[in-house]
């Protein structure tokens, strides 16, 4: 049960990478610190003061980025890898206890997946928006997206079963959107 509980804590935080980047760590290293989290080997930095003090000036760098109408479309070309990649971090990061081979493969492809799809979910809901208010009305999303990425990662740590039921619906949601956009083009 407990191997079931660490996977549904790291998709769970890989998927609330795909809302904000830096706000699953941030909040992980705080979890780590406070002595709520315990990381897998090799992974034990992220619950350090310096990563917690570079977690906290990177979400707050990432959190007004997201306001400001133009940059916020850039970002996202910018976020698609990166989300992907920190999906695979916080996944594996999460992973304790599993043979490390199983381990990545975990990371890689549930936790990268999660994050990639929905980046790219939020990236087609921007462009909407965009599209809709020519930016001005990017700002509720980013407000949406800031606050399920922090609802997501907390809910990943206490209720990590129920986090890994939204993520399967918020999932089933960005696969059923990002096929209908492939689709039409």
């Amino acid at each position: 049960m407990e191997i079931i509980l660490c996977i549904c804590i790291g998709i769970g935080l890989s998927a609330a990478c795909g809302f904000r980047i830096f706000v699953p760590p941030l909040i992980m290293s705080i979890a780590s610190l406070s002595g709520h989290l315990t990381l897998a080997n090799g992974f034990e930095w992220i619950g350090t003061y310096p990563a917690l003090i570079a977690f906290s000036f990177a979400t707050i760098l990432e959190i007004i980025a997201y306001y400001i109408p133009w940059l916020d479309n850039l970002l996202d070309s910018i976020a698609t890898p990166a989300a992907v990649i920190a999906g695979i971090i916080v996944a594996a990061s999460a992973l304790t206890g599993i043979n490390p081979m199983l381990k990545w493969i975990l990371a890689i492809i549930a936790g990268g997946g999660t994050a990639g799809a929905i980046q790219g979910f939020t990236t087609l809901i921007r462009a909407a928006s965009t599209a809709a208010t020519g930016g001005l009305g990017n700002f509720i999303i980013a407000t949406i997206e800031v606050c399920s990425s922090i609802f997501l990662s907390l809910l990943s740590l206490i209720f990590p079963l129920a986090a890994m039921l939204i993520v399967m619906v918020i999932m089933f949601l960005a696969v059923r959107k990002i096929s209908q956009k492939l689709l039409s083009e």
